[in-house]
């Protein structure tokens, strides 16, 4: 009795079946290597990182070469400036300059010179009353540009505090938080000063992992602190009247440079 593979037929369809499948994948090749010749491959946002790579680039080579310029000794004679020379002149420049204290006192270093003058000088602390006299009454639509600005503002903070305020692993939430639509002197003087330690949100005790505390964000504009606190004050299901900058304002020169806040520096919501 013959084998199946002895039969013509079956061998002569087993060619054919082969053949058809070799060319259907020959095709299928030939489709795409056609598709991706024939295709647009270029990509708009690489072409425009290249376009600002180059720009940047033109611009280092040109201010590497104003400062290495060249130089006429004298008529008929140039000459181009060593480095050496460059750095020389550029040394005597900050030498001879008379270095000015940063009148900017979100520029302290915490523990720093100017920090433990400004504790020293003492002095009585910021009305904390009178600031939270300035906020709008209850009801008062905050503004949609200053919301805008706000949510922008809040891309700083949603790392931490949740996209929708809903908190994590490295901050409490804002949504529904008593801190948030309390006194607005508190949303402030965290802003500028920071804070630390463990804290009380809607009764129950919060506590933040290591390091513990929220770094100051007071390099901020007035404006814009205003602005995010005002964000997150009505957002998340949260409605409180807005902040005002003048209000920022007020709290920054008293407050900005002084250690971190805890729960007890804070007025109870």
């Amino acid at each position: 009795m013959s084998s199946p593979s002895d039969n013509p037929l079956a061998r002569f369809a087993a060619f054919w079946w082969g053949l058809g499948v070799f060319s259907l994948f020959g095709f299928l090749l030939f489709a795409t290597w056609l598709f991706k010749g024939g295709a647009d491959d270029s990509n708009p946002l690489e072409e425009a990182a290249a376009a600002n790579r180059l720009e940047i680039r033109a611009t280092v080579d040109a201010a590497q070469q104003a400062v290495f310029q060249y130089k006429v000794l004298e008529e008929g004679k140039t000459v181009q400036v060593p480095p050496h020379e460059v750095f020389a002149l550029v040394g005597e420049k900050l030498a001879a300059a008379k270095p000015e204290p940063v009148e900017k006192p979100e520029q302290m270093v915490p523990g720093g010179v100017a920090q433990k003058k400004l504790l020293a000088e003492g002095g009585p602390g910021p009305d904390l009353a009178a600031v939270d006299a300035m906020t709008p009454p209850a009801g008062t639509a905050p503004d949609p540009a200053v919301m805008e600005t706000g949510k922008t503002q809040y891309m700083v903070c949603f790392g931490c505090h949740g996209m929708n305020g809903e908190g994590g692993p490295l901050a409490p939430k804002l949504a529904g938080s008593d801190w948030v639509t309390g006194p607005v002197s508190n949303l402030i003087r965290i802003q500028l000063r920071g804070l630390e330690g463990p804290i009380h949100i809607n009764g129950e005790l919060y506590t933040p992992p290591p390091p513990g505390m929220m770094f100051p964000l007071a390099g901020q504009k007035d404006e814009e602190i205003a602005a995010v606190l005002t964000f997150i004050r009505n957002s998340f299901g949260n409605e409180a009247p807005p902040v005002l900058p003048e209000q920022v304002a007020k709290l920054r020169e008293a407050e900005t440079g002084k250690p971190m806040l805890k729960e007890a520096d804070l007025i109870k919501p």
